[in-house]
Order: structure tokens, then C-alpha cells, then sequence
């Protein structure tokens, strides 16, 4: 069956409000017994995943049939990945409760948050997600689910940096030959030489698994924040800039982390995470669902929390995630 347009909606508008939204429904935002069965068994897998992840920052093995070997042979050693486990795993989900919680505040429909368990990678998981099914009241609404989830995980991960960057290693520079390295960004950097006396241009730290997983912390942050119209940073960008405002920055900040990626050749980080970003975005013409009420005012508390958040991604972001030293 086709329906008509509605010529009474102009056409740049279409592709917006074709968006599915899913219907509202009042009083109805607990999640079901059966969602909270399925989010605890993907957390106990994403648990055991990236302690398994943990080991290889715990021993400095690359090896992984050795590992797997490891593993079965002594079930105890395990124990070793608990630091990296423990720590990225709370940051996870204070990022996810802080979405889940403000989606309750506001009678938003939710699902638990759901954990992606990815055995055998660097961290162990692919992150977690909470999926909305009902529509935003208001900016206001869209602006502090975006947020609380962001700063909810920061604030996990900056005690976090702070315990594993005091608890690494400072070696002189040039030592690690061949080692799989990660980019610094500002936030790290600034503590390392606080905490530790750490300087990029003469020494090289070997960090504690707990800085590892508050460095992906500050990662998941990062892109979290970008200003793209699925992510945390298109939320906020969305509710302070109005529908033309976000479409714009979002594209041109999807634009710019593919130019970003191209920094870490051969090894692009961020180019297959971007090019996933423009085939959703594309798919609704790189438009932002609109509110029900999208007409009510922000507020100036709220504009300069934002303001501070997209600081906040500039000093978690680094343009070269990864590369060999």
C-alpha cells in the first residue's frame, strides 16, 4: 500500500519526520523482567571477555594461544585481567545508567543496558547501548539523556586515571621497540606529568592495566561526544542548535574524523567508525528526530553544561588512537 505525501509538510521536512519514532507510552518505562535476564547474561559474558582482554596488559603477552593454553590449564589466571576488567566495566555501565536513569526521570521508555561481548580483542567488548523506545517530551529531555551518560562515565574514569597512571611505570624513551602504543590525549598527558613527572619527549610509560581501561574510558568519551547525529554529542548539539544547526555540524564533524582517521595510516582508526556514521546518517537525509515539543527553550544552565561537555571531548580525543613504537 502507498501513502500520498502530505503536502502540507514542506519537503525538507519529510525526511525528518519519516524518522520511526516509537510510540510513547506513559507510565510503561520498566524495562521487562525477560530485558533484565538478557542484559545480565551479555554483562557476565562481556565481564569474563574482557577479563580475558585484561591478561594480555597483565602479562605483556600477545600470544594468544599461549593465553587460551593459559587459561585452561590455570582458570586462576584469570585474576590477572580483574584490575582492566573491574575498571572498564564500571565505566561502561555508570556511561549506560547515567542514559538509563535520566530516561526514567523523564517516563522515557528504555531498554536495561545491553553489553557486546567481544572475546579475543583489545578491551573485550564492543561497548553497551540502552535502546529508547519512546520519543523525546522536549529539548530539555533530549539534552540530559544525552549528557548524563557521558558524565556519568567520566566521572568513573577520571579517579580511574588517576590510581593507574600513579600506579605505572616511566621508562626512558625509545626502550619499547615494537610495542603497541596508544595516543595521548590531553587529559592523560596533563595528569601523567602531574602525578608522575611523565614527559612524551623523554620517557615512555609502561601503564598499569588501570590506566589502560581509563584510557579507553577517555575513548569511549571521546566519540560518545562527537557532535553526530547518533551519538551522546548529537543529542546535545541537537537540543542547543535546533534541527539545521545539528545537521550541518554533524556533517561536517563526520567529515572531519574521516580526515582524522587518515593521521593514524595504515592503521585508520576512526575511518570505519565514520563511514558507518554517514551510511545512518544518509539513510535520513543526516537529520536528527525531532522532539515532541521542539520549541521550548534550553535554558542557560543547560547551554553552558553542553558548552563544557564538548570541552570535555577535547580533552579526551585523540586524532592517533593506536600505532607501533
Amino acid at each position: 500500500m502507498n501513502v500520498a505525501p502530505n503536502p502540507e509538510i514542506p519537503p525538507d521536512r519529510r525526511a525528518e519526520l519519516a524518522y520511526p519514532a516509537p510510540i510513547a507510552l506513559h507510565g510503561a518505562g520498566v524495562p521487562s523482567k525477560k530485558a533484565w535476564v538478557l542484559a545480565g547474561v551479555l554483562f557476565i559474558l562481556t565481564f569474563l571477555s574482557t577479563t580475558y582482554a585484561g591478561m594480555f596488559y597483565a602479562t605483556g603477552s600477545a600470544d594468544i594461544l599461549f593465553m587460551v593454553a593459559l587459561v585452561l590449564t590455570h582458570p586462576s589466571a584469570l585474576l590477572l585481567g580483574l584490575p582492566f576488567s573491574f575498571t572498564f566495566m564500571a565505566i561502561l555501565l555508570a556511561h549506560e545508567m547515567g542514559h538509563f536513569l535520566a530516561c526514567r526521570h523523564y517516563d522515557i521508555r528504555c531498554t536495561p543496558p545491553f553489553f557486546i561481548p567481544l572475546p579475543i580483542s583489545l578491551v573485550g567488548t564492543l561497548g553497551a547501548f540502552i535502546r529508547i523506545q519512546s520519543p523525546f517530551q522536549n529539548r530539555k529531555a533530549l539534552f540530559d539523556v544525552g549528557v548524563s551518560g557521558p558524565l556519568a562515565g567520566f566521572a568513573f574514569v577520571l579517579p580511574s586515571l588517576v590510581i593507574g597512571i600513579s600506579a605505572s611505570e616511566l621508562v626512558p624513551r625509545g626502550n619499547l621497540q615494537g610495542a603497541l602504543s596508544f595516543g595521548e590525549p590531553l587529559l592523560f598527558r596533563f595528569l601523567g606529568n602531574v602525578l608522575v613527572g611523565y614527559t612524551p619527549a623523554t620517557h615512555d610509560m609502561i601503564a598499569h592495566p588501570i590506566a589502560i581501561a581509563a584510557w579507553f574510558g577517555l575513548l569511549v568519551t571521546a566519540l560518545n561526544l562527537l557532535p553526530i547525529w547518533q551519538l551522546d554529542g548529537g543529542h546535545i548539539a541537537y537540543a542547543m542548535l535546533g534541527r539545521m544547526g545539528q545537521r550541518r555540524v554533524s556533517i561536517l564533524a563526520t567529515c572531519l574524523l574521516v580526515l582524522v582517521s587518515f593521521l593514524g595510516w595504515p592503521f585508520p582508526a576512526y575511518l570505519l567508525f565514520s563511514v558507518l556514521l554517514l551510511i545512518f546518517g544518509a539513510r535520513f537525509r543526516f537529520y536528527h528526530p525531532p522532539t515532541l515539543f521542539d520549541h521550548e527553550d534550553l535554558g542557560k544552565r543547560r547551554v553552558i553544561l553542553g558548552l563544557l561537555a564538548f570541552a570535555l571531548l577535547i580533552l579526551c580525543f585523540t586524532p592517533v588512537p593506536f600505532y607501533f613504537s
